[in-house]
């Protein structure tokens, strides 16, 4: 596991590392195909050094969003924002979303809310 990675990351890992060996995928690849997979979801989540950077200079994506840190929201946290906000808000968000994360129960949401507000 790359250093700089936080518990919740280092359990993903150990668990995926665990199912692969139980399972037999991966042969002789099991930490490795685990360590990409925990990687993947870092860089996604902006846990990766790269992205903090980003976040620091102000180039990232989520920069400039109507919800502070969007990026690193679960779906029910996203919903629960959703009230306050001005249909070109939700618009905005609605356009980030299928442009980065494209979570079908994120865009339904803010289909729904968009159509109500």
């Amino acid at each position: 596991m790359p250093a700089g990675a936080n518990q919740k990351r280092e359990h993903e890992f150990k668990q995926l590392e665990k199912k692969f060996r139980q399972s037999g995928r991966y042969s002789g690849r099991e930490e490795e195909v685990a360590a990409r997979i925990v990687n993947k979801q870092r860089a996604k989540y902006g846990e990766t050094k790269e992205e903090k950077r980003k976040d620091r200079e102000g180039t990232s994506p989520d920069r400039g969003l109507p919800v502070e840190d969007y990026q690193t929201l679960t779906i029910a946290q996203i919903k629960r924002r959703l009230d306050s906000l001005s249909s070109g808000d939700l618009k905005k968000l609605r356009s980030y979303e299928a442009r980065h994360k494209n979570r079908k129960g994120v865009l339904e949401i803010l289909d729904r809310s968009m159509r109500n507000g």
